[in-house]
């Protein structure tokens, strides 16, 4: 091929490949064409010009109310024993509207610097708050923040609490007629008399009166803070209710009140410091309701809006709760703390006996419901509630859920023998524990000395010794793990050694649900109260008061067979122990018998009871010595012969049933070794200085015991090598195992539940 040819191909094929540059761009162009910065433009504008137009639709279309939506709904709430007979009647609205010029100027000032601080600025809407509410709405987060003040008194006067984007739409609509309609003082007004601020109150004369027993024109700056802060979670920051959480977040919310008041010059830097925390009156009961039932109803209406019912609804009433109360047992447990604890007070001649609370609960471990529970005096006398109290440590009535720890773990000593209610312990006072984190040696009750007992011999007799070894052997943590399965508070739960000896504070509600799970072989108790609620035709959900299995029905059963021996041949014996039925319990006395327990159980009934020393005068913890005219109160004193007293009339009759157990170590305790008697105290002397008053006192053993009745395959004597560390605690014979004041190793302070090396004894 010549030159020239070479050249003409070489043109050719320039010209050939020039059509597919062409329609490349040919492509660009018609996409450009397509998504033009023009036709962008205008689509944009065009969606703005309709959400204007439809805006302007909805704001023609949607007026305001002629009336408010609460009016309609005022009825009555009706609370029921199990069968059928009322017990009260009370829920109506509790409102009661004042004019703004009768709330001081700086207390209103309070809710706006709490909720909306541009309300006297603003056009009733918050857009940017509003969107993000419509937002989670829609991706179904629940309620958000972002209203203002008009949005929110449109909300509780015209609206309802509905989460939906078309009732947020007309409340938008609706504060901005309002806001161009009324004048802010009005808003104001409105806002603060339809707010819910919990305790069944709406509006700020009923709130001052729930919480300050007083008018709202009588309220200082710092009260009104506090009830300004409410408005964000009513039940949440109820001072008497709220957890140490929730009591942290309204003193936060009431400071950043006053501090905005400050910053919008409402309030000097001067009058601010002066300012101090108010804390609330206790909640006055419903009308005619006093005693037990006062306590019932409130602990009810608890466990409702814990399991989900709105506080603010429930209160507009139209509800009917069934208990599970039953009537002839509930005044039979009020019966019982009369004859055994309450006709035995004398306030007038012993100022002691002012000090003195219990509080009770009793159990179907069947079915779970509460069938008895008692409060206290009831109000107005006492207002807090000591079935459901927590403040109080649950002493060795813990100890029974650290062997149930045990024996569900499968663990073993430090000589890598299975813990069994046989396993043998050393059982000596201030016994070092060995293998634990801390130093820990917990004295015993009077600084009794044990030689080697079984763990069937230390429960009945509470040895802190034994129990403390066995905290460190099992591990602190899986000892937590299973009282939490069981129903205790973990959050009221320090992994120390000093958790042992039941340091923990707990509730007669919780000890009776842990117990209860016992009884029922494993398969976990939750204690209700509210047995049904409805609301109009409408059955609420309520949680199943049996849920599944926590721990295996052997460890469950095992433990119950260890207790029955409490019953028979320990701490309990001389108030318990009736051979016309079957009994397993645990007695437990806090340090300087600050609080006394017995929590026992039938086959068919689970019961606690708690006595707790309480100064009437700003509700600190004292001792319960001398009460009634004794010395020393223990689990195995008032706490027992009340239980044993309204267990015997509970059952009715009925005392035919036994214990179904299914255990590894046969269907009976084994025998509790005999003890020899010491020659010789203690050489270290108790540090309380207090000898115990209880008349029947086992002698203290020095020796090794003889366990017989063991069963195939478990050890027959080895002792664990020398396992422990120190605590305070100690336990006693038949009725009395109340705790010494003991110290840790290094000699720390007593009764320090911060410090796991020095509390005092807890049995």
């Amino acid at each position: 091929m010549g030159r020239a040819d070479a050249r003409r191909e070489r043109q050719g094929n320039a010209r050939r490949a020039k059509p597919s540059k062409r329609t490349s761009k040919q492509d660009k162009s018609f996409i450009r064409r397509l998504f033009s910065w023009k036709k962008i433009l205008g689509a944009f504008l065009g969606v703005c010009l309709l959400g204007i137009l439809a805006f302007i639709g909805l704001y023609l279309y949607v007026q305001i109310p002629q009336k408010g939506n609460l009016d309609a709904s005022k009825q009555a709430n009706v609370f029921k024993y199990t069968d059928g007979k009322v017990i009260a009647r009370g829920g109506t609205v509790n409102r009661e509207t004042v004019g703004l010029a009768h709330i001081p100027l700086k207390v209103q000032r309070t809710f706006i610097a709490a909720e909306n601080k541009t309300f006297y600025h603003d056009s009733g809407v918050d857009l940017w708050g509003t969107a993000r509410g419509i937002l989670n709405t829609l991706m179904g987060r629940g309620k958000q923040g972002g209203s203002t003040i008009t949005q929110q008194y449109v909300k509780n006067y015209y609206l309802s609490d509905e989460q939906t984007v078309s009732r947020k739409l007309q409340e938008i609509i609706i504060s901005l007629k309002v806001d161009d309609k009324l004048s802010k003082d009005q808003i104001l007004e409105g806002y603060i008399n339809t707010s819910y601020y919990g305790r069944g109150a709406y509006g700020i004369q009923a709130a001052a009166q729930a919480y300050y027993h007083k008018d709202a024109d009588k309220l200082s700056v710092s009260q009104g803070a506090y009830l300004a802060s409410l408005l964000q979670a009513p039940s949440q920051y109820d001072w008497q209710a709220a957890t140490p959480t929730g009591r942290k977040l309204v003193q936060n919310r009431w400071a950043y009140a006053l501090d905005n008041m400050v910053e919008m010059h409402w309030l000097s830097p001067q009058e601010r410091a002066q300012q101090r925390f108010q804390i609330p009156k206790p909640p006055k009961p419903l009308a005619g309701v006093t005693g037990q039932k006062s306590y019932i109803i409130d602990a009810a209406k608890k466990e409702l809006f814990a399991q989900g019912v709105d506080p603010k609804e429930f209160e507009r009433g139209g509800w009917t709760v069934t208990l599970g109360i039953d009537p002839a047992r509930q005044k039979a447990l009020e019966r019982s703390v009369k004859r055994k604890l309450t006709d035995d007070l004398d306030p007038k001649r012993r100022k002691v006996d002012a000090d003195a609370q219990l509080g009770a609960v009793s159990v179907d471990p069947k079915t779970g419901h509460i069938l008895a529970m008692y409060g206290g005096a009831g109000y107005p006398k006492h207002y807090t509630d000591n079935a459901t109290r927590e403040d109080y440590q649950a002493a060795s009535t813990f100890k029974p859920l650290i062997l149930a720890s045990a024996l569900e773990n499968k663990s073993t000593t430090q000589d890598q023998l299975p813990i069994t209610p046989n396993t043998i312990y050393d059982g000596h006072n201030r016994r070092p524990v060995v293998g634990g984190t801390t130093g820990f040696a917990p004295p015993n009750e009077d600084e009794r000395s044990y030689g080697k007992i079984s763990v069937q011999t230390a429960t009945n007799n509470s040895v802190n010794a034994v129990f403390a070894q066995m905290g460190a052997d099992v591990g602190l943590d899986k000892i937590k793990e299973t009282a939490v399965k069981l129903g205790l508070n973990g959050k009221r739960m320090d992994v120390q050694p000093a958790m042992t000896l039941g340091t923990m504070g707990a509730s007669p509600l919780q000890m009776a649900g842990a117990y209860a799970t016992l009884d029922n072989h494993g398969i976990k108790v939750n204690p209700t109260l509210v047995v049904k609620a409805t609301h109009g035709e409408e059955n609420f959900p309520l949680r199943k008061p049996i849920g599944e299995r926590v721990i295996a029905r052997t460890t469950a059963d095992t433990v119950t067979k260890v207790l029955t021996g409490v019953v028979n041949d320990g701490t309990a014996t001389q108030e318990v122990k009736n051979t016309a039925y079957d009994a397993a319990g645990k007695t437990g006395t806090s340090d300087d018998d600050k609080s006394a327990w017995f929590v026992g159980y039938t086959p068919k009934l689970v019961t606690a009871v708690g006595m707790f020393g309480e100064s009437p005068q700003g509700g600190a913890q004292v001792t319960l010595k001398g009460t009634g005219g004794g010395g020393r109160v223990n689990g195995g004193t008032y706490p027992a012969r009340v239980w044993a007293d309204y267990t015997q009339a509970a059952l009715e009759g009925n005392t035919a049933a036994q214990f179904d157990l299914v255990t590894d170590y046969g269907n009976e305790v084994p025998p509790t070794p005999a003890p020899t008697p010491s020659s010789t105290p203690s050489a270290t002397p108790s540090p309380s200085g207090t000898p115990s008053q209880s008349p029947s006192q086992k002698p203290t053993p020095t020796g090794p015991p003889t366990p017989t009745g063991r069963p195939t395959g478990v050890p027959t004597g080895p002792t664990p090598s020398n396992s422990g560390f120190p605590a305070g605690g100690t336990t006693g014979g038949p009725g009395g195992d109340t705790g010494g004041n003991g110290n840790g190793a290094g000699g720390t302070t007593p009764n320090d539940s911060q410090n796991p090396n020095g509390l005092s004894g807890f049995n």
